[in-house]
């Protein structure tokens, strides 16, 4: 009885999309249905795909963990998971598997464990691997905002690669809340292109503002003197980014590009620092991929002409941001070796995070006129016990940014500036940055290996 139900909800589902002309409210209302209705398009085999970070449904997440065990095969692929759902369980994989393109707090156990899957990517290339089926995309869950008076409702948070799959996907469900914003750019969707509708008020995820220390604070203050007037920045979420943004109030004609926005990009904007006007691409607007931060920064996105969401290929194709002039691009690392190869995303062969946006933006910031790629981290690691400058990368860590592309690198103790240089100068530059009782073993370690 239930599979008979089942199957006559997805045909009921399935024949919106033959409807004749209708008007945009009364097509919301045949395609509105509940959680558990929209879960019932799934098929075994299925692929279903996820907006990064706050763009995740919560609702149609939930109602897909509570019947799990009722499929087989189904995938759910997303970038850097918010919450950890029920479905997160290593005893259920062979019905419903998280598959990450980034992991994060949620996924990072199961990534590390084995049963939650990894897609190696750059950021950028997620809506082409989509498009080329590379990445299967049967079905989208996506949180949106309210519709409008013409039938378009926004992926304000994230619109990313969730666009490219929305266009191959056979099933498309949104999950409509009042707290997203209705964002300007391309990362709007009519409701004729949407299979089911599924409403829901929960409070987007907000992200905690990240703890701020004296290694931070003086990390930040060097990249502050990296950053003009004028300057379009790019620069993410966490700990060293905020202590930037602290530093960055003072300057004047800011410019922002980037893939993510969030409170601190809000608080320059608030300073007065940021008004786009020296931009020479997309001048006046800030341009962004997804959102992470707080009520009052998803509020200020909502109906904004001066910031605009776009689809992830737009936004970090570097050829695109790097027209930008002074494009400044902040990005973190857990180690960097003596020739400058920076490993962001694992621990030796234990994955941590992923290549996200850092290798696009590493490029668009060199392809800039006078840009700067910054890559930052503290010099040590486990309580000063460990040094992340280190004479070669762990066995088996992922290289994020290759040498060839890494420029700066700065750690609480100044700069180093790699690009053009040999590698001799490139150790020289990199243990003077290093914590200074690790800089005598570098040194000789360093010698060992024939660079010094």
């Amino acid at each position: 009885m239930r599979a008979a139900a089942r199957t006559g909800k997805v045909r009921a589902l399935a024949r919106l999309g033959t409807v004749d002309i209708v008007s945009v409210q009364d097509l919301y209302r045949r395609r509105r249905v509940a959680a558990d209705d929209a879960v019932d398009l799934l098929r075994d085999g299925d692929q279903v795909v996820v907006p990064i970070s706050t763009g995740e449904p919560p609702t149609l997440l939930a109602a897909l963990s509570a019947r799990r065990r009722e499929f087989h095969g189904v995938t759910v692929a997303q970038m850097l998971a918010m919450r950890s759902y029920e479905y997160f369980d290593p005893a259920t994989v062979e019905h419903v598997r998280h598959v990450s393109m980034f992991f994060g707090a949620a996924s990072r156990p199961g990534g590390q464990q084995g049963w939650i899957d990894f897609i190696p990517n750059n950021f950028s290339e997620m809506p082409a691997m989509i498009e080329r089926g590379e990445v299967a995309c049967d079905v989208v869950f996506a949180l949106a905002s309210p519709m409008d008076e013409h039938g378009n409702l926004a992926l304000g948070l994230s619109p990313d690669y969730t666009m490219a799959a929305i266009r191959r996907a056979r099933s498309v469900v949104l999950e409509v809340n009042p707290h997203v914003p209705f964002a300007h750019g391309n990362c709007h969707v009519h409701v004729s292109q949407v299979t089911g509708l599924v409403e829901d008020a929960t409070a987007v995820h907000e992200a905690a503002l990240p703890q701020i220390g004296p290694v931070q604070q003086a990390i930040a203050a060097y990249v502050a003197e990296l950053v003009e007037d004028g300057a379009t920045l790019q620069i993410g979420y966490g700990s060293i980014p905020d202590a930037v943004v602290q530093q960055l109030t003072h300057k004047r004609d800011l410019g922002i590009h980037t893939e993510m926005i969030g409170d601190g990009i809000l608080a320059l904007v608030e300073a007065g620092a940021v008004t786009n006007r020296r931009k020479n691409y997309l001048p006046g607007r800030m341009v962004a991929t997804f959102a992470l931060g707080s009520a009052r920064l998803y509020r200020y996105m909502h109906r904004n002409p001066a910031i605009e969401m776009h689809p992830v290929d737009f936004t970090n194709d570097p050829a695109l941001a790097g027209r930008n002039d002074r494009l400044v691009a902040v990005n973190g690392a857990l180690q960097v070796d003596l020739l400058g190869q920076c490993g962001a995303e694992s621990l030796g062969l234990n994955p941590y995070s992923g290549t996200g946006g850092q290798a696009d933006f590493v490029r668009a910031a060199n392809r800039s006129r006078d840009g700067k790629a910054v890559i930052v981290l503290p010099s040590t690691a486990r309580n000063g016990t460990v040094s992340r400058i280190v004479p070669t990368l762990a066995a088996g860590t992922h290289v994020s940014t290759g040498k060839n592309e890494v420029n700066y690198v700065v750690t609480e103790y100044g700069i180093a500036q790699l690009r053009g240089k040999p590698a001799r100068r490139r150790a020289q530059e990199l243990i003077a940055i290093s914590h200074p009782d690790f800089r005598a073993d570098l040194r000789g370690q360093a010698c060992r290996l024939g660079v010094l």
